[in-house]
């Protein structure tokens, strides 16, 4: 079944687009979480790699053999029985004709919020990040954006305590979340994490898609298993990135390359979802998967503007 055909019955949350009643999972029941990131300013110059779609790093074929039903296609994409659809390098996704402007050519830290109902109030679209503790986020972010130190990286995890928005070209957010599962961090501030982090995924009407950070060189963690599972049960959008695909176990010590951890978590994710959601391999070392962030994050930006 692709993933754009299962549809939930009924959407739970008040999202303002109709993207939210198209890109969304539907869970079997399953549950927990608790729940990291922070500032700067900078002008960055355009990626030429993104300025047009012939320079994209765009594969024919997957890297790894990829049934259809295992690929995400966006809304208004058709793929044709005469040509192999275009699919972003690293990922399961389609590349739609709304992929376009997507290079980031400024980002900035806009504010810090401990509630949604402080956040930025402008109707931009955003796109949050979240993960385990440790799992390199705030290295992702600088990688989006190309620039070291606009989210400020930590060797302590769960520095992240609060929702912070970085705004992109002016026009749209990135979003740095509290990440989840950091045991040293005091039991009262993980519930206070947990509060307000669930609340931003239920009622925040600008979300586009939350992007959940997995580490690809570890075997999967149930806590992410269990995070994914909520965000699908509740119908929250979203793209799983698998992070630090650069970092190769050795075979002798029973440590498995990504890609094999890659699979081995689509494949205990499929117990919680029926259809299975967009994913994209990256680095924050080699910037694997940079360029396709930000196509799959302009076509569902640019959908979700549209309509």
């Amino acid at each position: 079944m692709a993933f754009l055909t299962h549809l939930p019955i009924a959407p739970i949350h008040h999202h303002s687009s109709s993207l939210f009643t198209r890109f969304v999972l539907s869970s079997k029941p399953k549950t927990l979480l608790i729940l990291t990131a922070l500032s700067s300013t900078s002008t960055i110059k355009p990626s030429s790699s993104l300025e047009t779609l012939q320079d994209i790093s765009i594969t024919e074929h997957p890297p790894l053999q990829i049934a259809k039903e295992k690929l995400f296609i966006p809304p208004e994409t058709e793929l044709s029985s005469e040509k192999p659809p275009r699919i972003l390098k690293g990922s399961n996704i389609v590349l739609s004709k709304y992929a376009r402007d997507a290079q980031v050519i400024s980002a900035e830290f806009v504010k810090s919020s401990v509630e949604t109902e402080a956040c930025p109030s402008d109707g931009s679209p955003e796109f949050a990040l979240v993960g385990r503790s440790n799992v390199g986020k705030s290295s992702l972010l600088n990688s989006i954006v190309k620039r070291k130190k606009l989210a400020l990286t930590s060797k302590k995890p769960g520095k992240t305590q609060c929702i912070n928005h970085f705004r992109i070209n002016g026009s749209w957010y990135l979003v740095d979340l509290p990440g989840y599962g950091y045991a040293s961090a005091p039991n009262e501030l993980r519930k206070d994490w947990n509060k307000f982090t669930k609340d931003y995924f239920l009622n925040r009407s600008t979300l586009v898609s939350v992007f959940l950070l997995i580490d690809a060189s570890i075997p999967a963690k149930k806590i992410d298993l269990e995070y994914a599972s909520w965000l699908g049960q509740n119908q929250v959008p979203m793209t799983i990135i698998f992070t630090k695909c650069d970092k190769r176990k050795k075979k002798k010590n029973g440590g498995k390359h990504p890609e094999e951890n890659v699979q081995d978590f689509q494949d205990l994710i499929s117990e919680y979802f029926e259809a299975v959601p967009p994913w994209i391999m990256t680095s924050s070392v080699t910037n694997q998967g940079r360029d396709e962030i930000l196509l799959h994050m302009s076509q569902l930006r640019n959908y979700w503007l549209k309509h």
